[in-house]
């Protein structure tokens, strides 16, 4: 693995902190009714993929997940005024307005979605892997779902066969501790997820997804195992959400104090407290990286905001081919 330096941490801070502000602005926008449909945020939930991406080869690694997915896109690559432009729907967003909150995609950069459809992405981070095997690409896929998408048959399915063909994918339950509002707890006999992999002698484990460190060295270990090809991995990063299932969640399921309690090791808070500890950056030094994030922020908001929608027809052209759209009853 790459080692873990004073410029990693530095990049982490700020690139975890404008994650984090950019979909604070998402959920203000969201309120005045400038961004439509579902908005699922990942508040708490950084240290995953900031340790993901420290392991991953972005010239080659690709990375597939559910649709609380606004901010892996941007990690992987992509413009931020891009993926906002998308949530706003508009013609300068990454799937030209048409894909919304759920359905970021970008094949240029490795990022395939953004799924709404719950561990639909499973199978299909599966298949990719198939492909790269296949075709000898030597690259690696991280397939992501959470909690409540561990409870689908189609997992079971997917993890036989990527045991049997020995894939190259790391499988990753991003466990919150629940499913919309339903705990954990509440979705099976056992509380831990890790273990549906020995079902298939897959090499599986729990880390600590709070902590971007433990996150990078458990991601690098599955991503060098998958690279030798020595097949798929499946880890269970223990995270927390701080931020209700999507923007309509009353989060009548959970108490105050409780999301309290997990904002005491919110990764972020970590990482800023090694920075300091470590005389790494000053408070100053912090200030302006905070500046930074806040501009950058306003930004993508204002590019979302002058970025015109895209033209009525294109929602025909995505779907039809034959340009005189046979199969519609009422002509434009």
């Amino acid at each position: 693995m790459q080692e873990i330096t004073k410029e990693t941490y530095l990049d982490w801070y700020e690139n975890m902190q404008f994650w984090r502000k950019f979909e604070d602005k998402l959920a203000a926008v969201y309120i005045q009714q400038k961004v439509r449909g579902f908005l699922h945020l990942y508040n708490g939930q950084e240290a995953v993929l900031a340790g993901a991406l420290h392991a991953m080869d972005l010239s080659k690694d690709k990375m597939i997940t559910a649709y609380r997915n606004h901010v892996q896109p941007i990690g992987m690559g992509v413009d931020p005024r891009r993926v906002m432009a998308e949530l706003y729907g508009k013609a300068t967003g990454t799937s030209q307005g048409l894909g919304g909150s759920m359905h970021i995609f970008s094949k240029e950069h490795g990022f395939y979605g953004g799924h709404g459809i719950v561990g639909g992405q499973i199978p299909l981070g599966a298949g990719m892997a198939f492909g790269d095997k296949y075709y000898e690409r030597e690259a690696v896929t991280l397939c992501f779902f959470g909690d409540g998408a561990a409870r689908q048959g189609s997992l079971h399915e997917t993890f036989n066969m990527a045991m049997n063909w020995k894939l190259p994918v790391v499988f990753v339950c991003e466990n919150n501790g629940y499913a919309m509002g339903t705990s954990v707890e509440r979705t099976a006999n056992h509380t831990d997820i890790w273990k549906l992999g020995l079902g298939y002698e897959m090499p599986c484990g729990p880390v600590d997804g709070m902590n971007p460190v433990k996150a990078a060295e458990a991601f690098d270990e599955a991503i060098q195992r998958a690279r030798r090809g020595d097949g798929p991995t499946f880890l269970e990063m223990k995270t927390y959400r701080y931020r209700g299932h999507s923007m309509s969640d009353a989060q009548h399921y959970r108490t105050k104090d409780e999301v309290k309690e997990y904002q005491k090791i919110d990764p972020i808070t970590q990482v800023k407290d090694i920075i300091i500890e470590k005389n790494y950056a000053t408070e100053d030094d912090i200030k302006a990286i905070n500046a930074r994030v806040k501009e950058l922020v306003a930004e993508c908001e204002k590019f979302a905001e002058e970025s015109p929608f895209p033209e009525k027809s294109l929602m025909y052209d995505a779907v039809y081919e034959q340009e005189d759209y046979p199969f519609l009853k009422h002509k434009l």
